[in-house]
């Protein structure tokens, strides 16, 4: 993939920002080009996925200041993975004018070559996972850790709340990232110009888009959910954004030296193969409606950065690219709490 094609591709979506997003990640080798004129499935989820890093970036104090120690390092991040939360409303109902659940993301993911590799169930959280792997470069375009979250293991004041709120989700997605999706899932490829148009629009849908919640209803949902209540802030964006290091436990001995807030343990999945960590989430202001319909204006947790290092499989002699449900739910409590 040529970075004259990448760069086309994320102009519409990042403008003068371009040059600076793809210089910050290691751009996969194994994704061959397509030509000028031509834009596969593996393309496209490259540049998305440089997209969503830097719109991250942006959200996430914390996550920038580690970038930019990496730039004066002429270190490259090794994107991964990223991390959104969903809503499953009881008996599968859509949310709002979206699909439940990750079937909202589904849509868009499978048409680009993503398939899932495993499912992990949250009990703690009432969620879960699904890992979104690339079939065309799985070792090198970042994966998807894609929860759910399901509502109808809550109470009834509860599924009220999140029916009132996530009812109201509008579909982010055009009528040209609906013609490039369903051409990437006939063909595994499209024209380039196809697929610039479809960008802004599929990189977009990585956000909030439901209406503004109401003060009332983020506490019913906080007080039983944590997550709940991050997704009624903060939607299907990013939750979190992960650098695939060498050792992990030496990046967040150096990150703590460095004053950053950081999670006390690394989580290790029960292979043993799988090491994560993360800062801790930065906290950002977000409007609420009160009773009388004012506008009202609160701190809450945003999203956060993480680190994870992946051994071999000594069966297979492949990376392991696996999830840990602990590991997941261990790293989920960075936007929960100071305790963790």
């Amino acid at each position: 993939m040529t970075s004259v094609k990448l760069a086309a591709l994320l102009n519409a979506t990042l403008g003068e920002d371009t040059a600076a997003a793809i210089d910050d990640i290691v751009i996969p080798a194994g994704v061959a080009d397509s030509g000028p004129d031509s834009v596969t499935r593996a393309e496209f989820a490259v540049a998305m996925t440089v997209a969503l890093h830097w719109g991250l970036l942006q959200r996430v104090p914390t996550g920038e200041a580690y970038a930019a120690d990496c730039r004066a390092a002429g270190r490259k991040i090794m994107l991964d993975h990223g991390a959104l939360r969903t809503i499953a409303l009881p008996g599968g109902a859509p949310t709002g004018a979206i699909p439940a659940g990750v079937a909202a993301f589904s849509r868009i993911l499978e048409p680009l070559g993503y398939v899932v590799a495993d499912a992990y169930p949250l009990e703690r959280l009432r969620m879960t996972g699904f890992a979104y792997c690339h079939q065309d470069a799985p070792d090198e375009i970042a994966q998807f850790f894609i929860s759910e979250l399901h509502v109808d293991r809550f109470d009834g004041a509860f599924a009220d709340a999140a029916g009132r709120l996530f009812g109201t989700t509008a579909d982010p997605l055009d009528a040209a990232a609906r013609e490039a999706l369903a051409v990437f899932a006939r063909d595994g490829k499209a024209s380039l110009d196809v697929a610039m148009a479809a960008m802004p629009s599929i990189v977009g849908a990585f956000d909030r888009h439901h209406a503004l919640p109401s003060l009332a209803d983020y506490e019913v949902l906080k007080g039983q959910s944590a997550e709940a209540a991050w997704i009624a802030t903060e939607g299907n964006a990013f939750n979190h954004g992960t650098d695939r290091v060498e050792n992990v436990d030496s990046v967040a001995d150096a990150q703590r030296a460095l004053g950053r807030a950081m999670k006390d343990k690394v989580e290790v999945s029960g292979s043993g193969r799988v090491r994560q960590t993360a800062y801790r989430a930065d906290w950002v202001e977000r409007d609420f409606t009160g009773e009388a319909g004012e506008v009202l204006t609160l701190k809450v947790p945003g999203s956060f950065y993480e680190f994870i290092d992946r051994a071999k499989d000594p069966e297979s002699g492949k990376l392991d690219l696996k999830f840990d449900s602990a590991n997941a739910q261990g790293i989920f409590k960075m936007t929960a709490s100071l305790d963790a």
